[in-house]
């Protein structure tokens, strides 16, 4: 997981939390979050880069469109990056010292 960007790693946030993700819904809820243009040249050889790594599996959902789900090792690696980041932000509401 440390050796992925961090847009490879919000694509497998949105993959684990959709139901039937495909490329044009993943691009839409990444154009949603980054407030910008996702173009098919970032997104789709960043899909490609998650399946060679074993994290993503790719599927037909139907003849013209591929459906993306984490493999098991996709969601242990996910589990993984959670924990580690839990261990530093805890509960953010609670933190002395913080401003809005």
């Amino acid at each position: 997981m440390n050796d992925l960007t961090g847009f490879q790693r919000d694509l497998l946030c949105v993959i684990a939390g959709l139901d039937e993700p495909h490329g044009l819904k993943l691009k839409d809820v990444l154009e949603e979050y980054y407030d910008s243009e996702v173009h098919h040249g970032r997104l789709y050889p960043n899909l490609d880069t998650l399946v060679e790594k074993g994290l993503v599996k790719k599927g037909e959902l139907d003849q013209r469109t591929n459906m993306y789900v984490l493999t098991d090792r996709g969601r242990r690696e996910l589990e993984a990056r959670r924990e580690w980041e839990d261990q530093y932000i805890d509960d953010l509401s609670t933190e002395a010292g913080t401003t809005d």
